[in-house]
Order: C-alpha cells, then sequence, then structure tokens
C-alpha cells in the first residue's frame, strides 16, 4: 500500500481550522498520524506549519489512495474533529466537502465515522498519544472486506 500524502494530512489541519482554531491536541494528533505514516521531516515541519496557520481544505491527490486509504483519511479526519468534544457546523461542512473530495459515499463515510468513534471509546482512549490508528485502518479493512461478502 503506498503511504499517505502531505496533501492528506494538510487537509486534516484544514478540517481541524474548520472550526476557527485548531487545538494543540488536534494538531499533535495530525502531526502523529503523518509520523506513523512515515512521512519525511521536510513534510512533517510543512504539516506541522499548516497546524499553526489557519488554512481552508485543499486539493486532496487521491490518484494514489485506496479505497481503505481513503476510509481511513476521513475517519482520522472525523476523529480530530470530535477531539474537542464538539464537532461544530464548520466542522461538519468541512468533513462533508473531505468525503466528496475523497469520493467517500455516504455510506462509507457513516462506516469510517463509526469505527473512529469505536476506537475512541476503547479504555486506551482518543487523545493523540493513546488513539490506536492502527486498529483504525484495520478495522475500517474488515468492515470493507465484511461488505463485499454481503
Amino acid at each position: 500500500m503506498a503511504g499517505l500524502k502531505k496533501d492528506v494530512f494538510v487537509a486534516l489541519a484544514a478540517i481541524g481550522w474548520a472550526d476557527g482554531a485548531l487545538d494543540a491536541e488536534e494538531a499533535d494528533a495530525i502531526v502523529r498520524a503523518a509520523v506513523d505514516e512515515g512521512l519525511d521531516l521536510a513534510e512533517i515541519a510543512d504539516i506541522e506549519t499548516a497546524t499553526r496557520e489557519k488554512l481552508d481544505l485543499g486539493v486532496v491527490d487521491r490518484s494514489q489512495m485506496t479505497k481503505e486509504d481513503r476510509l481511513f483519511v476521513y475517519a482520522i479526519a472525523c476523529w480530530i474533529a470530535g477531539l474537542d468534544a464538539k464537532v461544530t457546523h464548520g466542522e461538519s461542512d468541512a468533513l462533508a466537502k473531505l468525503g466528496e473530495r475523497l469520493g467517500v459515499p455516504e455510506r462509507l463515510r457513516a462506516v469510517a465515522e463509526t469505527v473512529a468513534r469505536e476506537v475512541a471509546e476503547l479504555p486506551e482512549g482518543d487523545r493523540p498519544a493513546r488513539y490506536d490508528l492502527p486498529k483504525v485502518r484495520r478495522l475500517l479493512g474488515e468492515r470493507l472486506e465484511q461488505a463485499k461478502a454481503t
């Protein structure tokens, strides 16, 4: 599987900015996800800049992303939007735009939101240092396989 690119994480920062402020936990979550994905230091620095300066949702290149990658990105965005315990109208709009840009149908957006919430409710919690990103990816893959089998 090709790794997610920098533009994905910059788009995630835009989701966090959609309510007018990107808090430290949201910024940490985005940077941690980028580090976990194996991006290089220059790309991480660009992402950190995007977490410090307000920006709009940019272009997300999905040409090299699998369906599972696109669902994973959408699930991470849902988690980030809910980190401050509320999802604002602006964040909901930004999530809808991201879903459209990623080509994720409504039905699968609901699956991604559910998985993000399930993992956040685990004993490890939803805080960036403990949120189980690999489990999110694994569960999404399992749910996609289940959907294909039915």
